[in-house]
């Protein structure tokens, strides 16, 4: 023990070291007593377990079959990304920033705790904000600051700011020891905010350049990290001014750290920001019908599969990867076509009904009371009579102001009132498409609206309409596996003796092949046929073969009077393309973590209905349709889809030509779209506008004439359907030669007929 001579300072000397020691024993002592939370007083610390496996809220991500990103679910817009994936100028302008001895300190960097200490004693805290990248991680990653973290002590102002800030270096200098150095910046970039709701870097890079982090400038770099000490006050899409001083300031930082060259600093410091803002946010990107439609779907999932494995995963926050049918090229091909169709049909449409509003009875008059009626059923104009009153509510929905509306040429501002603007969006016709893989059930394509922004209703799934004369081939069908008629028998089109009849049928008394009849569309062909086998046949084999809607067990049935979707539509006509077997829509192939663990994988359902030859004899029977005189799809020729292939079909049309339907099949993509108006008093007045083989059927073959010109799609090329070994059809030969001198009636085009 070392003996201090007698002298002058020697009382003074010993007292320094006593309050030195007992100084560094309070500072150790206060350090546990933070760490262990002694009496409740410092409030608790993330555990072990926590420390070891750091989990931050990431999107759940949905995947196309050809791996492409669709969309994702969040609650913070955040995706994960590695060390590789960052551009080192990225690197260079962050150290250079928030933290030039990052490489160098173990956690704690001591001048910033002297600039800490400064700003407690001086009561200006912000002066303190040297926090290393290390401690930034610890309060963002473990929320230490949050309420659940906080002790009797931290409501103390002053003393609450030690307490946090010692929280932050324990927390710091632990990390330090389980993490390296690139894993601790790769915590930092993937847990902060960039503002507009984005989070970490990946998701910011993104956001405001349309850039991956590896492809980033050194401009783009620093505006990004600039944005890092405060997002809202440098925001560059509210703040640009603000936002390019800082970019500045991280580009001189980097010059005094040797990271830039001044001349490369001259240069870049009078460039404009050029951003390219896209908010990658909820349902945007491709199929945002699909994911809305997936959303419930999985969390009802996840639901069943947190009970069965005791997890908490939530769609929101736990990074789930989920991988889908979709081909992003296949449904970037029917969102052109289908917007590019629908702009026409509605250019079509406000020409046809200019000057008069389209809600009509079928004799043409305006269905009188329609908008009011509308307003009163709205939840907002409920709610506001309920509050107000009746006459203050009509006013409050008289009362124009500005207000964005969708249009076809673009967002615009315009100044409606709420009533004004039910009227504007009800003149809008909607539509519904989907695409299916009929070999393995794989949904491919999927589009349930106009404009997902402006309307969420998905006309896929959640829609249900009269299919008109699309459901005529579960009739024929049932006719063929009853053996009440074969493929090569004929019907007279005439008035079914003593039974239900069409309204509005035009009968030709010819007789027709069963190809002429279904091709052309013939009503009472078809209503001969269902009282054959009765309507309860016709609806058992449709629910065989996926129509699972209710439906009407009446001779009406035949032309198409029970609502359905798109979605069991396309999935009932697969069967016929699949060897008659009836294959479940797949449209999830499997579900990982965040970590890239499978948690669930999904196969395909199949049960086979219909024997080959009988599915076979179902497309015969619709390529008449295309291939033959008078067939309602002839005019897919025009498209250039049929040459080389071959393409069964079928048409629909309801009353007033509320609804128009097309199904097409090809031997390995089956896909039908309905259009219409929102209600089903809005449509076209005349047959030559509102009918399926034109107001529906175009989408169609702008869509395949986009897929055949796609080099990338192998598996989708022109083909003829697959023949089953045993088929024949001794009247194959001479089917169609009966039709070249019949012209069929003007209204046969389809047109089943609803009421």
């Amino acid at each position: 023990m070392i003996e201090l001579q007698p002298g002058k300072y020697r009382r003074t000397i010993v007292r320094l070291w006593k309050i030195s020691g007992a100084c560094i024993v309070l500072f150790v002592f206060f350090i546990v007593a933070v760490r262990v939370n002694l009496l409740w007083l410092f409030g608790g610390m993330p555990d072990l377990v926590m420390l070891e496996n750091p989990q931050s809220e990431l999107a759940s991500e949905l995947i196309s079959e050809d791996g492409k990103l669709l969309g994702k679910y969040y609650s913070e817009n955040r995706i994960r990304i590695e060390f590789d994936q960052l551009s080192p100028v990225l690197v260079n302008a962050l150290i250079a920033t928030e933290d030039a001895r990052f490489s160098d300190h173990s956690g704690i960097d001591g001048r910033s705790m002297l600039r800490v200490v400064k700003g407690i004693f001086t009561g200006n805290s912000s002066s303190g904000g040297g926090s290393t990248i290390t401690q930034q991680v610890a309060k963002n990653l473990f929320e230490t600051r949050s309420r659940k973290y906080r002790g009797i002590l931290q409501k103390v102002p002053v003393v609450g700011t030690v307490v946090m800030k010692t929280k932050e270096w324990i927390l710091a200098v632990i990390l330090e020891r389980k993490y390296t150095k690139r894993e601790i910046m790769m915590m930092y970039l993937n847990t902060v905010s960039f503002g507009n709701n984005t989070y970490g870097i990946k998701v910011a890079s993104k956001s405001y350049f349309g850039k991956d982090p590896l492809e980033l400038t050194v401009s783009e770099a620093a505006l990004l990290v600039g944005m890092l000490q405060n997002p809202s006050l440098h925001n560059p899409l509210r703040r640009p001014a603000n936002a390019t001083r800082r970019r500045n300031v991280v580009m001189a930082q980097m010059v005094r750290y040797n990271y830039l060259t001044a001349g490369e600093f001259n240069e870049l410091k009078d460039k404009p920001l050029n951003l390219r803002f896209k908010l990658d946010g909820p349902n945007a990107g491709l199929a945002p019908y699909f994911q809305e439609s997936m959303r419930g779907y999985l969390q009802a999932w996840l639901k069943l599969y947190n009970e069965e494995n005791d997890t908490d995963l939530d769609l929101k926050t736990s990074g789930l990867r989920i991988y889908t049918t979709i081909d992003s090229r296949l449904q970037q091909h029917m969102e052109v076509a289908l917007n590019d169709h629908m702009r026409e049909q509605q250019r079509l449409f406000d020409a046809h009904w200019k000057g008069r509003n389209p809600w009509a009875y079928p004799d043409g008059r305006e269905v009188p009371g329609f908008i009011e009626k509308a307003v009163k059923s709205l939840p907002q104009f409920i709610a506001l009579k309920k509050d107000v009153g009746e006459a203050e509510a009509w006013k409050a929905m008289r009362r124009p102001y500005k207000m964005k509306v969708f249009s076809y040429d673009g967002e615009k501002e315009m100044l409606l009132s709420p009533m004004d603007s039910i009227r504007y969006y009800k003149r809008f016709l909607h539509a519904g498409m989907m695409s299916m893989d009929p070999r393995n059930g794989h949904v491919k394509a999927w589009v349930g609206g106009v404009n997902f922004k402006y309307f969420k209703y998905d006309h896929v799934k959640q829609g249900r309409r009269q299919p008109g004369s699309t459901f005529k081939p579960f009739v024929y069908v049932s006719a063929l596996q009853k053996n009440f008629l074969t493929p090569c028998d004929r019907i007279t089109d005439q008035p079914v003796e003593g039974n239900w009849n069409p309204p509005s049928s035009q009968y030709t008394y010819q007789s027709l092949t069963l190809r002429q009849a279904l091709g052309q569309s013939v009503n009472s062909i078809s209503a001969n046929i269902i009282q054959m086998v009765k309507p309860a046949t016709v609806a058992d084999y449709a629910h065989k073969l996926g129509i699972t809607s209710q439906l009407d067990e009446v001779p009406s049935l035949c032309l198409g009077i029970s609502s359905v979707s798109v979605y069991e539509m396309v999935n009932a006509y697969c069967s016929f393309a699949n060897g008659g077997y009836r294959t479940e829509p797949l449209s999830i192939l499997r579900i990982e973590d965040r970590n890239g663990h499978v948690l669930q994988q999904f196969h395909q359902k199949q049960n086979q209905e219909l024997s080959d030859v009988m599915a076979y004899n179902m497309l015969y029977l619709m390529r008449g349709a295309v291939e033959d005189p008078g067939g309602t799809a002839g005019r897919l020729r025009s498209y250039g889809v049929t040459e080389g292939n071959e393409i069964a079909a079928k048409t629909g049309t309801t009353q007033n030509h509320s609804d128009a339907w097309f199904m097409g099949m090809t031997q390995n993509l089956v896909s039908g779209i309905w259009v219409g108006g929102e209600d089903m008093q809005i449509h076209f007045r005349t047959m030559a506008l509102g009918q399926g083989g034109h107001a529906a059927l175009p989408a169609w073959g702008l869509y395949m004439k986009k897929v055949y010109a796609d080099h990338t799609l192998e598996h989708y090329k022109k083909a003829p359907f697959n023949k089953p070994a045993n088929f024949t059809l001794a009247c194959q030969e001479t089917a169609t030669d009966t039709t070249s001198n019949y012209i069929p009636p003007a209204l046969s085009d389809d047109e089943g007929v609803s009421f």
